[in-house]
């Protein structure tokens, strides 16, 4: 097997991301860009990759870390970040699920079938929040092709065609609280996320989220692995398949602010505080 060449890797990993982030017009000259920095590796690729286009695309980088609650876990995680972030000089502010909604993840995983399922409400909650607070034009995620995938056939597994408007690089801003999220990674597999920073030296964040075994996700990573290890190019080509997808006329959503906390909403309530009535019902 021929061993990789790190520079040609290396280009080839940045080649990916600026086609995307120039194709799909991700970031304009005068934004400001916040980065959801959790220390894992495709957070910490997206940070290395936007800090080396900083001049010459003109614009401005930030980058905001979430701490869920999970002991043994998320500390290092929130570690990395700090350290990656010095290293390149982007400002890190740092949200907690405890100091906005009272509640750690590992206090209410047990309550829901998923941990996920909180999770998943609240971080994209404080990632908003904090992004818009800060005065961001978007919100730079490290989500993969393997991620995309993953999620598209897990909306199409439960015919929730409704987000299939959410897929693709890039989203529009809906609303003046709601910040755009895009993501540079969209068309690099998660193997090769992980061959850069082992190749790189790179210290990243490399352990599983105990709880993620619990989720559908874990079970559709699974398969598409066993799908591609067996047919190469198969996740590849359900990109591309979905990908015509973002053809469609989307609906327009109408977005609100919710009546209890006052960030945008689709719903008189908004999802997180929801979610936090729940639990105290829960709990009670």
């Amino acid at each position: 097997m021929k061993s990789l060449d790190p520079l040609e890797f290396n280009q080839y990993i940045v080649n990916q991301a600026r086609e995307v982030i120039i194709d799909y017009n991700l970031i304009k000259p005068k934004d400001k860009v916040a980065v959801g920095l959790s220390g894992g590796k495709d957070s910490v690729l997206t940070l290395y990759l936007l800090a080396d286009l900083v001049d010459e695309l003109d614009f401005e980088l930030v980058a905001v870390s979430v701490d869920e609650g999970i002991s043994g876990y998320r500390g290092e995680g929130i570690n990395v970040a700090r350290i990656i972030a010095s290293k390149l000089d982007v400002e890190l502010v740092e949200g907690s699920f405890k100091k906005e909604f009272g509640y750690t993840l590992d206090e209410i995983a047990d309550l829901y079938q998923s941990a996920c399922i909180p999770c998943g409400v609240f971080r994209r909650y404080l990632l908003n929040k904090i992004s818009n607070e800060l005065g961001a034009d978007k919100l730079a995620t490290g989500h993969n092709l393997d991620d995309e995938i993953q999620s598209f056939l897990m909306s199409f597994s439960k015919a929730d065609f409704r987000r299939f408007s959410k897929f693709g690089p890039k989203l529009d801003r809906i609303h003046p609280k709601l910040v755009p999220r895009i993501k540079p990674l969209w068309k690099i597999p998660e193997k090769d996320v992980g061959i850069w920073a082992v190749m790189n030296g790179i210290d990243v964040h490399f352990a599983e989220c105990p709880y993620s075994n619990t989720s559908l996700r874990a079970k559709v990573k699974n398969y598409l692995n066993q799908l591609e290890s067996e047919r190469q190019g198969t996740k590849i080509s359900i990109l591309k398949s979905f990908s015509k997808t973002f053809n469609f006329q989307k609906k327009e959503i109408i977005v609100g602010q919710c009546k209890q906390c006052g960030e945008a909403s689709s719903l008189n309530i908004c999802k997180a505080c929801e979610m936090v009535e729940d639990i105290k019902n829960r709990l009670k």
